[in-house]
């Protein structure tokens, strides 16, 4: 295990992949977001981004807590007007290091992979995904510490992992929110994702009628990042989950756990509503 320091992540670019696990989007109430976005096979929708360091609007605000999410200002002028559904997003962050030629990404190398809750709020209408992904600080909830792991094929040490999240409500009682799922389950898993990934930084232009932007140029502009954190994308609901929005008092517990291994690298992530 690594620890992941959140001042160091302070530096790092953040960003997420839209679509990777079948279902999601269609239970989150989002696939219509996407129907101007061709995408061949099961190849996710997109990239998205979620923290560019070095930004004056609101994706230069650091969004990670270890132990809290905080709800959205509502107050008048804070731009959110509706109501402040806010749903775990139980994924897996990947730790990758980035190979620059120029102002392009030409490789990710991964070597760490843990918990992530990559939290958001439910905006119909919303132009981009990244205005449901980052509100301020303590929106999304990372786990202190990663599985130090830099083989992601199908078949090395994350063959045996598995992703599950639980939300424990303000009685104390816990029910599942997200199934209990493979991490080789995901569409796109491994140097297929991290190949399907770097196309899509040097290609993913954005357009004014997709919730998708140029990722690739916000890496540039916030100052060629050694360093990027990778959701690589929610995974299925339980019905619960797919109905249930986060109150004051809830716990979002997001578990990375391996199942040969469980007792020795148990990876656990408790996020608390304030």
């Amino acid at each position: 295990m690594i620890d992941i320091d959140l001042a160091e992540l302070r530096n790092w670019f953040g960003f997420g992949v839209a679509g990777n696990f079948a279902g999601h989007l269609e239970q989150a109430g989002e696939a219509g977001d996407f129907v101007k976005v061709v995408t061949e096979g099961y190849a996710p929708k997109g990239i998205f981004p979620w923290y560019a360091p070095g930004r004056d609007d609101f994706l230069g605000e650091f969004p990670l807590s270890n132990d809290a999410i905080v709800l959205p200002d509502a107050s008048e002028g804070s731009g959110f007007d509706g109501p402040l559904n806010l749903q775990i997003e139980p994924e897996v962050g990947v730790a990758c290091r980035v190979v620059w030629n120029g102002d392009t990404v030409v490789r990710l190398e991964p070597f760490a992979l843990g918990a992530f809750n990559d939290c958001s709020i439910r905006r119909p209408g919303a132009p981009k995904i990244s205005y449901k992904k980052n509100w301020g600080p303590a929106s999304k909830g990372v786990a202190p510490q990663f599985f130090d792991i830099s083989d992601l094929t199908p078949d090395g040490p994350t063959a045996t992992m598995r992703l599950v999240c639980y939300l424990r409500d303000g009685n104390g009682e816990q029910h599942a929110y997200g199934v209990d799922s493979p991490l080789v389950g995901y569409s796109y898993y491994g140097e297929v994702l991290l190949d399907w990934i770097v196309e899509r930084l040097a290609n993913q232009k954005g357009s004014a009628d997709t919730p998708l932007e140029d990722v690739g140029a916000l890496m540039v502009a916030s100052g060629h990042p050694r360093n990027v954190l990778i959701g690589i994308g929610a995974t299925r609901y339980t019905p619960l989950g797919e109905s249930t929005f986060l109150k004051p008092g809830d716990e979002a517990i997001v578990r990375v756990y391996d199942t040969v291994t469980d007792a020795a690298s148990e990876l656990r992530q408790v996020v608390s509503d304030s």
